[in-house]
C-alpha cells in the first residue's frame, strides 16, 4: 500500500513539476500571460512549483524505507526520474502538439525502464 501511495503522491508531484517547467512555454500564447516579464514567470512558476513540494515531500517521506517505506533512498530517486520522463513524454504529447517522438527516444526511455527494473533487482 505504502508503495502504490508512493508512486501516486510522485505523479501528482510531477504534473505539477511539468507545468512549473514548461507550461510558461505553452502559456506565452495566451495574451495576458506574453505580457508577462520573466519575473512574473519565474514567480507564477515558484507557485505551481510549491504544490509539487507538497505532494514530493510526502511520497519521499512515506516511500522511504528508513521511515518504514517499501524503498530505498536510490531507489525513490531512479523511480522519481522514470516517472518524470514518463509525466513529460505525456505532457510534450498532449501539450505540444508540434513535439514527436522518435525511435532513438522510446529506446533511451526503454532504457531507464531497464533501470528501474535493475535497481530493484535482489
Amino acid at each position: 500500500m505504502k508503495s502504490l501511495l508512493t508512486i501516486g503522491l510522485l505523479l501528482i508531484s510531477n504534473v505539477f513539476m511539468v507545468v512549473a517547467w514548461y507550461g510558461h512555454l505553452k502559456f506565452a500564447e495566451w495574451k495576458w500571460f506574453s505580457k508577462l516579464g520573466l519575473v512574473s514567470v519565474v514567480l507564477l512558476s515558484w507557485g505551481i512549483a510549491l504544490f509539487e513540494y507538497a505532494f514530493q515531500v510526502p511520497a519521499n517521506k512515506i516511500g522511504f524505507s528508513g521511515n518504514g517505506g517499501p524503498f530505498s533512498l536510490i531507489q525513490l530517486k531512479v523511480l522519481q526520474e522514470v516517472i518524470t520522463l514518463v509525466v513529460f513524454a505525456i505532457f510534450t504529447l498532449l501539450v505540444f502538439k508540434t513535439e514527436t517522438f522518435r525511435l532513438n527516444h522510446l529506446i533511451s526511455f526503454g532504457c531507464l525502464v531497464l533501470a528501474v527494473y535493475f535497481m530493484f533487482k535482489k
